[in-house]
């Protein structure tokens, strides 16, 4: 059986996972809470890149 695992903090993902596209990437998160962690974290990657 292959476990997998939040793209955020680790957690096994369960049935409610959610799909997060970033970068061009698709990543699984367990929560909402996660979800908006990675959107912000991409967010501030890309605009710190524009400086």
């Amino acid at each position: 059986m292959n476990k997998t695992t939040c793209a955020a903090c680790d957690c096994e993902l369960g049935p409610g996972a959610i799909s997060v596209k970033l970068g061009g990437k698709t990543v699984e998160v367990c929560c909402q809470e996660c979800a908006e962690a990675l959107k912000e974290a991409e967010t501030a990657r890309t605009t710190a890149g524009k400086d």
